[in-house]
């Protein structure tokens, strides 16, 4: 399962800061989840998985603060979650997944995003069936057996450990996301270098050299876009 989520991570962190875009699109997602329960993380597991997630990103607390107190004020917006798969260049898998609040206009930018860059929309299951959802939780001070050992002992399972370039990652279901982090913190890990319920492929694919640059415009530019959350696929990210 080798994806270099802390690298990913900072990559992305580091291209999206620069344009505030991660900022909005954590405070879309706060809302949302806020809105769909209470607006309590300790009541609202939603809610409490989105700002772990934000943490690891560091999300400044006003802009978690203003998207909590807009939900709580009783803000009318709304937001359809919508997921659209696709391929792109050499028969590569992509997943979209979007918060919208105008479905023709984001329907729209996808498919011409993928158009434009050599892939094409696929219909609704198309991708996605080869594609598994996951919780990737990452931290750094321990060693894979010790973190192996902690979570046995805390009856806590998970599909797999791994150590990456000093960072222990942790695989395991989606509802086990909090079982995980309780664990951790419970041994006194409060710091997590990547905490994500993703998708993660069943099997990677490596683009040839010529269409590596179409691929990653692809995928630049459907991250780029306004109301997509996540993108994901099933390139071999290399190191």
């Amino acid at each position: 399962m080798g994806r270099k989520w802390n690298n990913i991570k900072e990559k992305k962190a580091s291209k999206d800061a620069s344009t505030s875009r991660i900022y909005a699109k954590f405070g879309r997602e706060i809302y949302v989840a806020a809105k769909q329960g209470e607006p309590d993380p300790e009541s609202n597991r939603a809610l409490k998985v989105v700002l772990e997630r934000a943490k690891t990103y560091s999300v400044p607390k006003h802009i978690v603060d203003r998207a909590i107190e807009k939900a709580k004020g009783g803000s009318e917006e709304t937001y359809d979650e919508l997921r659209y798969e696709g391929f792109g260049p050499n028969g590569s898998m992509v997943i979209v997944d979007a918060l919208t609040n105008n479905v023709n206009r984001t329907a729209a930018e996808v498919r011409s995003a993928f158009t434009k860059n050599g892939g094409n929309m696929g219909v609704s299951g198309s991708v996605a069936y080869m594609f598994d959802a996951t919780a990737v939780i990452g931290i750094e001070g321990k060693s894979a057996d010790d973190v192996l050992e902690l979570l046995m002992e805390a009856d806590v399972e998970v599909r797999d450990i791994l150590e990456e370039d000093e960072v222990v990652i942790i695989y395991a279901e989606p509802d086990m996301f909090h079982a995980v982090q309780e664990a951790l913190k419970a041994d006194g890990i409060t710091e997590f270098t990547v905490a994500e319920l993703t998708m993660l492929p069943q099997n990677e694919v490596e683009i040839p050299a010529d269409a590596i640059e179409q691929f990653d415009k692809l995928i630049d530019v459907l991250e780029d876009l306004e109301d997509v959350q996540q993108v994901y696929h099933n390139v071999d990210a290399g190191e």
